[in-house]
């Protein structure tokens, strides 16, 4: 079936030495997973493999195979063009550890509109704004809400937060955080992008929260791994 759908890449492999796989998330098809063969040696292309940069945000005309095979790319074209992303060391580590982050936490392949507008205007907020520290800190956090494990704020003057049922409680387990780490992370909660600039966290707090949220995904989502770019990104905000 030949359909065109905006999409965002959320992957992209080397494939011997000419081609690569590129993993996207569409508007209407949800993942898809496309092998662009010859895309690096050929000068001339349509396809070209600069438009699959982490997170670029693109038109395309694709093949959608029904048999869970690779798909195949006709045309594309960048949309909604970054003026900062790729160019600003903080948001180019960002972008990179939240496209990791998004290829082990996306897994469906059917349309979510709520989810994809989600992602593309975060990925615009984040190309137009100067602050953007803990920008990662609030997408993952309100991430949660389309994947289905968004914390229950009921109780939330309670001194501690169960990572597995996702919610505030008085008793402690194998599972909960408490003290600084929880005042901090509560901070976040029930806000949106435009106020993030008031949050005032130290390296110190951004990493505690960080470390909450990863753990939080690791039991929430099957299969999620640590990203490799963490410690890229640690570095940076350090």
């Amino acid at each position: 079936m030949i359909e065109t759908t905006k999409a965002i890449v959320i992957n992209t492999i080397k494939y011997g030495d000419t081609s690569l796989i590129v993993t996207c998330y569409t508007e209407k098809s949800g993942l898809k997973t496309y092998m662009l063969r010859g895309v690096l040696k050929a000068k001339k292309a349509k396809v070209k493999a600069a438009y699959f940069q982490p997170l670029m945000q693109l038109n395309l005309t694709a093949n959608h195979n029904t048999k869970g095979t690779l798909n195949s790319i006709k045309e594309v074209e960048v949309i909604n063009f970054y003026n900062s992303i790729y160019t600003d060391i903080k948001k180019q580590s960002i972008a990179l550890f939240l496209s990791e982050i998004l290829y082990y936490v996306i897994k469906e392949e059917e349309e979510n509109s709520l989810l994809f507008r989600y992602l593309e205007a975060s990925l615009l907020w984040l190309d137009t704004h100067e602050t953007v520290s803990n920008f990662h800190l609030l997408f993952l956090l309100n991430l949660t809400k389309h994947l289905g494990f968004y914390p229950v704020t009921k109780n939330a003057d309670f001194p501690y937060f169960n990572l597995l049922e996702g919610n505030f409680t008085n008793s402690t387990s194998v599972n909960t955080v408490s003290g600084e780490k929880i005042t901090q992370f509560k901070k976040l909660l029930g806000i949106n992008f435009d106020v993030l600039h008031t949050v005032n966290f130290s390296a110190s707090n951004r990493y505690d929260v960080l470390s909450i949220l990863i753990q939080y995904f690791e039991l929430h989502v099957s299969g999620f791994r640590k990203p490799k770019s963490l410690n890229v990104l640690k570095s940076v905000f350090s």
